[in-house]
């Protein structure tokens, strides 16, 4: 049975329009705090990504940001976290994002939290690991996601045999608990990356 130590949240690295989003990334990070479970995330200092980790640390929290060498300057990295890995490239962050966390989150962003999000989808979805993947769908703002995935579905794209495994949760109290039933019945060997995949990784 796997337990949840770590938890890897991709978001915007902008606050968006909408203030609940800001305060949804706030919440979660302050339960994070209170749970003792370390946030992995992109290492910026701006937007949703600022607000969950410095409510993170604000609240008594630890941090790991992960961040390429040439966005430390564009994403402003934060400087209070008490560890930053800069890596050289994206499929680096990529990779240690996902060996540094026994479950994700994705909070409101955009084509950069869905592209992280999708491949961590793609890569469950045929069963190249087992963590749970959770969308906050803080004011229904991955609707749009979920209508384009039922339509993957209804047009076969998505098979029967091939579901996505997706959690979803409207409110940010939610998060943790679906998270945790989730990972209780994950095996610790599987939830590792698959080897080819690490290796396309490395």
């Amino acid at each position: 049975m796997s337990t949840i130590k770590t938890v890897c949240v991709y978001c915007g690295s902008g606050p968006g329009t909408n203030p609940s989003f800001v305060e949804a990334a706030k919440a979660f990070g302050k339960a994070l705090a209170e749970s003792n479970i370390r946030l992995v995330y992109g290492g910026g200092s701006l937007g949703l990504m600022g607000a969950v980790a410095t409510s993170v640390l604000d609240h008594g929290g630890s941090v790991t940001g992960i961040i390429p060498d040439f966005l430390r300057m564009r994403e402003n990295a934060l400087t209070r976290v008490q560890e930053m890995i800069v890596t050289p490239d994206m499929h680096e962050r990529k990779r240690l994002m996902f060996e540094h966390s026994d479950a994700f989150v994705a909070l409101p962003g955009g084509l950069g939290t869905l592209e992280e999000l999708v491949e961590q989808l793609t890569w469950k979805q045929l069963g190249r690991h087992a963590k749970p993947v959770l969308l906050a769908n803080i004011d229904n703002f991955w609707e749009p996601l979920f209508s384009l995935i039922s339509h993957m579905r209804q047009t076969e794209f998505i098979r029967a045999g091939l579901s996505v495994d997706i959690l979803m949760a409207n409110r940010v109290e939610e998060i943790l608990p679906k998270l945790k039933a989730a990972a209780a019945g994950v095996a610790e060997a599987d939830k590792d990356l698959a080897p080819d995949v690490a290796r396309w990784l490395s």
